[in-house]
């Protein structure tokens, strides 16, 4: 099984949005054939608490946009760790620190990376991601 097309139409929309709020290392991460729940994680990196809410907004009001529900919302207090759930997709915002000590690359490494669609030139496109370098 894979991603649905439309996890990553959504997963897109949330890179995008992300990627406006100079989120880092953004990738996708098709879980589809080992997580019943979703199909998509979304990691994104932000370089401090503020920056990582920001981000968190930002894919919110995006998806709120097209009609997109956020089903659940966990770590906004510390801004160290965002989890938003939207069903087809989990978008994990991260403080840089965080993303390398808990590694959910290391822990999906058999996930196929989802392209994603930012781009040329993007900040976040020209990044080195994670899972790459695993």
């Amino acid at each position: 099984m894979t991603a649905s097309t439309r996890a990553i139409e959504l997963a897109d929309i949330a890179a995008k949005a992300a990627d406006k709020r100079l989120g880092f290392d953004i990738v996708a991460l098709d879980v589809s054939n080992n997580m019943p729940l979703t199909d998509i994680f979304l990691l994104v990196s932000g370089r401090n608490e503020r920056m990582v809410l920001s981000i968190a907004d930002e894919i919110e009001d995006a998806m709120r946009d097209i009609g997109q529900r956020t089903l659940r919302r966990e770590g906004r207090r510390e801004g160290r760790w965002v989890l938003l759930d939207f069903n087809d997709i989990v978008v994990h915002v991260f403080h840089e620190e965080e993303r390398t000590f808990y590694g959910l690359e290391r822990l999906w490494n058999d996930a196929p990376v989802v392209k994603l669609d930012l781009g040329e030139g993007d900040a976040a496109a020209d990044q080195p991601n994670q899972a790459e370098q695993s």
